[in-house]
């Protein structure tokens, strides 16, 4: 009997070893860890930028840990990282303090991923936005753009980084701000495709050109590579031009319409001037009327994403009411356009012949949405319906393929629960990374605590290095990714520091004998004053009742995770001002009394004597 205790002792541990957290399959063969498992102290491989939809922000994860990292705000206030308190910030956000951030945009040289900027939409304001990837900091926020309502097809990025291509989701009268009824939609509405144009280096952004669409809704869309090189994608919805009950009048016809835009033509239109309009300051294209610049081909009935493989030929559309992957090939779409072969014309753009430009139809399944790459020669497309992803192999298909395109199907898997969007990394590169996808879920459906009526979403971690897709690893996402994109954390270099020689803030103050408070007009005070652990100079502001206070604070830390916070009593007013940087912030003085002032963000083990305070002397 001792016996047989002594061995169910020396088995037990064995036995609770196998039925730990992490599910036999991933395991990376490192005492029962999954393959995504990152160990304390180790990086990522891969930054993923998650779009954070109606939070207005975007989100930064590491891959394959699936961790969050960092929030980078864009269209929204964040007081934890001081974003919409500091001058520059509030300048930058104008009047809106929200946004509906869709589809991430990484910049991009000879069609890889550069590193340097990451851009992102807003579908609610008409905005794009521009992040620098040296300090994950939001630098330019341009719109609403010029006679686009609706920023959804955005934000796709050429091989160069020479514009940011846009599309919009609703349609208004134009000029924008003209009145017309809803009625006649049909008749006075019409979409617009923005190019931005990018300084190659600076990275600002202004509105370079427009092209007038018919009142379509446009979704997603992807841009050229290699022998497409030049041209943009996009997929629209409601071509029959319903302006109410959309779920059922926008659902009428058989297909849709994909619009191939050569921008390289557009950009041409535009550079010589060729009798354009202009509509509130923009060149704005009558396709009608310039012949190359959009084509028109026929896609799945409702469809929601184009996407261009790694070698730029084959271009895949998914409808999501019907159940099929359309795959054209581009070398055929220019043979037609050169053959005129065309089956006719829409508001005077012509319509390329459906079956001149496709190389098959892949049924994939139930609600397919979105298509991704993995460099292999394999797609991925996501199905709503279905919740699940299919594996299927790009053209060049034998005979046999051609024959029954189920053969094309090579894999499936589940995910949980309705999937969305979809990404590896790369996808959109002529070089893509691809060894993991990630499932982007609508519904949590229970898998998590319950944290109430408003649930999270899903984030699942595919491994893809394989024949077969194998589920790794799942966690959760605020409200709401669409999409995201992901890239090598090599080809990222980010600053940890702003140094003090790069630093042209002109009211930029480094020795506590330059600070102090100064009277600059009747009824204003400024005020230059520097952070250090763990002190502020000056640490007593004297102003009067109803002064504008401007604050000009210098954090003259030059290391690494020592940020500083500025957050004042009562005033509704947070800084967070990081190591090197100067920042503006402005007060009125509204109410007298003694108003505490500290340092908002951890910095040191005298953190809590960090403080000050603001006297206001009554009037």
């Amino acid at each position: 009997m001792r016996s047989l205790t002594y061995l169910f002792l020396l088995v037990l541990p064995l036995g609770l070893l196998g039925c730990g957290g992490s599910s036999a399959s991933g395991d990376g063969g490192d005492g029962g860890a999954p393959a995504s498992y990152v160990p304390p102290g180790e990086k990522d491989d891969y930054y993923l930028f998650y779009s954070g939809g109606h939070s207005g922000q975007v989100f930064v994860a590491g891959l394959p840990s699936l961790r969050e990292i960092q929030e980078i705000p864009v269209f929204t206030p964040s007081p934890g990282h001081g974003y919409g308190f500091s001058k520059k910030s509030k300048k930058m956000m104008g009047e809106y303090r929200w946004g509906d951030v869709h589809h991430p945009g990484l910049s991009k040289t000879d069609g890889t991923y550069d590193g340097r900027w990451l851009f992102v939409n807003d579908n609610a304001n008409n905005r794009v936005a521009r992040i620098s990837l040296r300090d994950f900091k939001t630098k330019q926020i341009l719109g609403p753009i010029p006679n686009s309502m609706g920023n959804h097809g955005s934000s796709f990025v050429t091989p160069n980084t020479e514009y940011l291509l846009v599309a919009t989701r609703f349609s208004v009268p134009l000029p924008k701000g003209t009145h017309a009824p809803v009625e006649t939609y049909e008749e006075n509405f019409n979409g617009i495709v923005s190019g931005v144009d990018i300084d190659p280096e600076t990275g600002e952004m202004e509105v370079g050109w427009q092209v007038k669409t018919p009142p379509f809704n446009w979704d997603l869309g992807s841009t050229g590579k290699g022998p497409s090189d030049g041209w943009a994608f996009w997929t629209s919805y409601n071509t029959e031009m319903a302006h109410d009950s959309l779920e059922i009048n926008a659902s009428q016809r058989d297909r849709d319409y994909a619009a191939f835009v050569n921008w390289e033509r557009a950009e041409e239109v535009v550079e010589n001037n060729e009798g354009l309009n202009r509509r509130n300051g923009v060149p704005l294209i009558d396709p009608a009327e310039h012949e190359g610049v959009m084509y028109f081909v026929p896609v799945s009935k409702s469809p929601h994403g184009i996407d261009a493989s790694p070698s730029g030929r084959w271009i895949a559309a998914s409808g999501k009411l019907q159940p099929t992957t359309t795959v054209f090939d581009f070398k055929q779409f220019k043979t037609a356009i050169e053959n005129e072969d065309f089956q006719g014309e829409f508001r005077g753009v012509p319509v390329v012949n459906y079956d001149a430009v496709v190389e098959g139809e892949v049924p994939v399944g139930q609600g397919p949405l979105h298509t991704q790459f993995d460099g292999e020669g394999n797609a991925y497309t996501s199905l709503f319906i279905e919740s699940s992803v299919t594996k299927w192999k790009l053209p060049p298909w034998d005979k046999e393929t051609k024959e029954d395109m189920s053969k094309a199907v090579t894999d499936k898997i589940s995910v949980h629960y309705n999937i969305g969007h979809l990404v590896i990394p790369g996808s959109d590169t002529k070089e893509p990374y691809g060894n993991w996808l990630v499932a982007m879920n609508k519904l949590q459906k229970g898998r998590g605590l319950n944290v109430g009526p408003e649930k999270p979403e899903t984030s699942q971690l595919i491994d893809i290095s394989g024949e077969e897709m194998e589920m790794i690893e799942e966690d959760y996402t605020r409200p709401e990714p669409h999409f995201a994109q992901a890239v090598p954390a090599d080809v990222i270099n980010p600053i940890e520091v702003y140094k003090k020689e790069n630093n042209d803030h002109p009211d930029a103050r480094w020795d506590p004998e330059n600070t102090g408070v100064e009277r600059t007009g009747p009824d204003e005070v400024t005020v230059h004053m520097i952070a250090k652990r763990s002190q502020y100079y000056p640490d007593k502001v004297e102003v009067q009742q109803g002064d504008k206070v401007t604050f000009h604070l210098t954090n003259i830390e030059q290391v690494s995770d020592m940020i500083h916070g500025f957050g004042i009593a009562q005033y509704n007013m947070n800084g967070v001002v990081p190591p090197g940087d100067t920042q503006t912030f402005t007060i009125t003085a509204d109410e007298a009394g003694v108003y505490p002032f500290y340092c908002t963000n951890f910095c040191s083990a005298l953190h809590q004597e960090m403080q000050g305070y603001l006297e206001v002397k009554p009037r």
